[in-house]
């Protein structure tokens, strides 16, 4: 009984030596596939956001119209949803982070410090879209599918 003992307690710590990383190669997962549940997803955190959003339209306008005066800390993103899917853009930043409902056919917009990386990402119709930008002044893009 006791060689039992002893063998099971060996056995299980050289099984637990395979799952465990000592500082070599980090273990790589593979990527999640593409699946419709994504697109579901992403209906359903647009229609959560889009409960509470709160666009910043009238600071937009200004910096549009006031030609994005450098001497405001801040300038505006706007996004032109050209595809059929609503999507939920994401604007991350040094100590900056929001995430924008852009319905299907329509522009999004918010208003972020300048002089600044910035990592825009969402899912348009079950295609992603990332991208780095660093914005100095207001910035416009076009997505479609």
């Amino acid at each position: 009984m006791k060689k039992l003992l002893v063998f099971t307690g060996i056995s299980l710590v050289l099984t637990s030596c395979n799952t465990i990383n000592y500082g070599g190669y980090p273990i790589r997962n593979s990527y999640p596939a593409r699946n419709s549940g994504s697109v579901a997803n992403t209906e359903r955190e647009y229609n959560e956001l889009m409960k509470t959003y709160k666009p910043e339209t009238a600071e937009v306008l200004t910096d549009l119209l006031n030609n994005d005066d450098p001497s405001n800390p801040r300038t505006s993103i706007s996004v032109n949803n050209k595809s059929s899917c609503n999507m939920v853009l994401t604007i991350s930043g040094n100590n900056f982070f929001r995430k924008i409902p852009i319905g299907a056919g329509k522009i999004g917009y918010a208003m972020v410090p300048r002089n600044q990386n910035y990592r825009l990402s969402g899912m348009l119709c079950n295609s992603s879209y990332q991208s780095t930008k660093y914005i100095t002044s207001s910035y416009n893009i076009s997505l479609s599918q």
